[in-house]
């Protein structure tokens, strides 16, 4: 890990002349004045920004049990991990490539319009034609396409966002990040009241599912509008500014031919691999524990079947807390953030010792702590990682860089749902 792949963000003002040339605008300059961000309305529109990609997913996952009841004759949880992190991990990859002849506004807007089309289909199906009956096979297979349909859409707007987020100043960055911790949290309320709420019958189930579909849909309309209100604030113009007058100065420089954006973009790559590697890392570790082992893997006599929920419940609000940590204490070291990732290895025997340890293990009280530690490492290191890796690389590169790390963090989802089948059986 070499010191100058991961080693601070902070940009000092010769990094800052070399951006961007003196003759650039006076408004564009970087080290003029940069717009307020008036009740940091900015900030809370990535936050809910955040929050909007991913709660699609956490839909279709939180409803599982419905879906399990309908089609008994799959393995709906497995099945729509595959469908989504495939449909989702293909199109980043044409994404990065030609993020830069593509506008960023086309693929958010596009793929914020994919997830509330995909989200309808559900609730739709279901009053139409499955109305809640069991073995309704073709039912099925639309609801895995449109579990495919929101990994498309994912890859659109978490590469948009995240790319779009990396121009800007590091708190936007740390509010989408924590916008994503949220989206679970909100989730895990919404668990909690429909099991408190509704009967664990087939009837309850449906209302539960239908419940988490409506507030999505109404989650994305409401993205929808407030990235375009975002797109016109005068902080988030005044850096696309700053990376237009970047990319002109750069296009003047160099003719900017296909040989060389894709010199430039291994270039990216290899300023960000290290923290690439860690972002992998990170979900590498927590998708092949969470949710799989809390779900099916630890048991309560005490809590019964509100012990997973209560689990998934404590690593959505720690998730949330460590993503939240960076807009205190931020971590600018990146070798020092790296290698925290590779640590998170060791949850791997401690939670093993919870199911084969020592009787004290296999109690509640290691578990529950184990799997906050587990939320709050995963959201705080997350959060630092996707703030360090485009601050470094210039500001007109920022976008590409955002959309790489996307696509590790990707990876990292894959390799671990694949382990999670595994390590402890």
């Amino acid at each position: 890990m070499g010191e100058d792949d991961t080693s601070s963000i902070s940009i000092s003002d010769e990094r800052k002349r070399l951006l961007i040339p003196s003759s650039a605008d006076p408004e564009t300059r970087p080290e003029s004045e940069p717009p307020k961000d008036h009740f940091s309305i900015g900030y809370l529109i990535y936050f809910t920004l955040g929050a909007g990609f991913l709660l699609p997913w956490n839909a279709f996952i939180t409803a599982v049990d419905y879906f399990s009841y309908l089609y008994p004759a799959v393995p709906v949880d497995r099945v729509f991990s595959v469908s989504y992190m495939i449909s989702c991990f293909v199109p980043l990859l044409f994404i990065v490539v030609w993020a830069h002849k593509s506008a960023a506004s086309l693929r958010i807007n596009s793929g914020l319009s994919l997830f509330t089309l995909a989200l309808l289909i559900v609730p739709i199906m279901d009053a139409v034609y499955v109305k809640g009956k069991q073995r309704m096979y073709p039912g099925y297979d639309v609801t895995v396409a449109a579990t495919a349909l929101c990994g498309v859409a994912d890859a659109l707007v978490q590469g948009g966002v995240i790319g779009s987020a990396g121009e800007l100043p590091e708190r936007y960055m740390q509010a989408t990040v924590a916008g994503t911790a949220a989206s679970g949290v909100l989730v895990s309320v919404l668990r909690v009241i429909t099991k408190a709420v509704y009967p664990q019958d087939p009837a309850g189930l449906r209302k539960s599912a239908i419940l988490y579909f409506v507030v999505s849909i109404i989650v994305m309309v409401i993205c929808i509008v407030c990235y375009n209100i975002a797109d016109k604030l005068p902080v988030v113009r005044h850096y696309k500014n700053i990376k237009l007058q970047a990319l002109k100065e750069e296009g003047d420089r160099n003719a900017m031919t296909g040989a060389a954006w894709r010199s430039t973009l291994w270039s990216i790559i290899g300023r960000i691999k290290w923290f690439g590697f860690g972002i992998a890392l990170i979900y590498m570790v927590t998708l092949s524990i969470f949710p799989g082992y809390i779900t099916e893997d630890v048991h309560s006599e005490a809590l019964k079947d509100w012990y997973p929920i209560i689990l998934i419940a404590g690593y959505n609000i720690f998730d949330l807390v460590g993503k939240v940590l960076p807009a205190y204490y931020l971590l600018e070291n990146g070798n020092i953030a790296v290698w925290a990732c590779v640590g998170r290895l060791l949850f791997y025997p401690l939670f093993y010792a919870c199911l084969h340890g020592p009787m004290f293990f296999r109690t509640e009280v290691p578990v529950t702590i184990l799997t906050c530690l587990l939320g709050l490492t995963n959201g705080y290191l997350t959060g630092v990682i996707m703030i360090l890796a485009p601050k470094s690389v210039p500001i007109q590169h920022a976008e590409t860089a955002g959309i790489a790390i996307v696509l590790f963090l990707v990876i990292g989802l894959n390799i671990g749902s694949l382990v999670s089948w595994f390590w402890v059986i």
